[in-house]
């Protein structure tokens, strides 16, 4: 037998081949074949109980395969391997003596990929060969560039949201320091905020979100004179109505985006400072209509706020603004969100500890 490999690459050559004959003579001739092309990789069995084992351990790019069989027929092997696979089979190539329409359109319909005849043509079935290789190298070569695209999406997807994370995070901080703060202030209330909301029963999740989108709540900050922001004393009737309008310019800074991130940092920027009771601004929401993520960001920013040294005030002991929070539940607060609160106290308390001002920050 004189058989020329040199139209055959080696990647092909070094394909994971399988035959699958209960007929040694049938198996040691298909070995000869391949074995004189130059494949390198051939395997073979007699028993058809063990092609699924075999496959398992070797992951097979063909395989040539009888029909007629003692134990498991062809259509049983392929069968098989197609519930193994979820209907992913490798090529098989189905040799046998079977000539009748019907058994071959049944082994097409149940997985083969192509049929020969025996007895069969030795260069015939190397071209059948090849030709199941070539397709199976090109959706091996597919999935292997999909495998490497998907990571550097997920490498660029990672890398914008990092992005985004920290211009929101600076853009926190930014509206913090014009507020004569340090920035701690920002941390603080987000750490105690995502307390609250766990003990609500938010999920990792939205925690997470919630982790980044509350420091964002006072970026309307930046469009309120430094006449008022930085005012020591009380703001007169006109001074306030112009202080409040920083809800609605941090939600308009923050419109625009649909990403969930930037959704729940609009909600929060635009409503976390209505009240309960319908007494706060800019839009007088009352109750559960005002966004979850909006009352647990109240509640941890008048907490950290009463807690903290202000340029125009001292700060408050623990116990009395937590007196002050109990006194607004169902005013101000949502009062399950007091209760929250209250059973999570001890972990707002070490938060407040951990960051706390520098001593010398002013």
């Amino acid at each position: 037998m004189n058989i020329s490999s040199d139209n055959l690459n080696t990647e092909y050559l070094s394909a994971k081949i399988l035959i699958v004959d209960d007929d040694i003579t049938n198996v040691r001739l298909l070995e000869k074949i391949l074995n004189v092309a130059n494949y390198k990789n051939v395997t073979s069995t007699q028993d058809p109980t063990q092609v699924l084992r075999l496959f398992q351990q070797y992951n097979f790019d063909l395989i040539l395969l009888d029909l007629d069989m003692p134990k498991l027929d062809g259509y049983e092997v392929m069968q098989e391997l197609n519930d193994f696979t979820s209907n992913d089979l490798p090529p098989i190539l189905v040799l046998t003596a079977q000539h009748m329409q019907t058994y071959r359109q049944r082994a097409l319909d149940v997985g083969a990929r192509d049929y020969v005849t025996k007895p069969f043509d030795a260069y015939e079935l190397l071209s059948r060969v090849r030709n199941l290789l070539d397709v199976q190298m090109a959706h091996i070569y597919m999935r292997e560039q999909n495998k490497i695209l998907e990571q550097k999406v997920q490498e660029r997807t990672q890398e914008i949201k990092d992005t985004r994370l920290q211009v929101v995070r600076r853009l926190g901080i930014a509206a913090e320091y014009r507020d004569e703060e340090t920035g701690l202030h920002i941390i603080r209330m987000s750490k105690m905020a995502v307390v609250i909301a766990k003990a609500f029963g938010m999920d990792d999740e939205q925690c997470e979100l919630l982790l980044n989108a509350a420091p964002m709540h006072d970026v309307g900050k930046i469009g309120i004179p430094d006449s008022i922001l930085l005012k020591p004393g009380k703001f007169e009737p006109e001074e306030w109505k112009i202080m409040q309008t920083h809800a609605q310019i941090g939600a308009d800074i923050l419109s625009g985006d649909d990403s969930r991130l930037m959704t729940m940092a609009y909600d929060i920027a635009l409503s976390h400072h209505e009240k309960w009771n319908g007494k706060g601004y800019p839009n007088k929401l009352a109750g559960e209509k005002i966004p979850l993520v909006g009352r647990i960001t109240a509640l941890a920013d008048v907490f950290d706020a009463l807690t903290s040294e202000r340029p125009y005030k001292k700060a408050w002991s623990v116990d009395d603004a937590v007196n002050l929070i109990k006194e607004e539940s169902g005013q101000h607060f949502d009062p399950i969100l007091v209760e929250c609160f209250l059973g999570v106290l001890s972990e707002i308390v070490s938060i407040k500890e951990k960051y706390a001002e520098p001593t010398n920050h002013r």
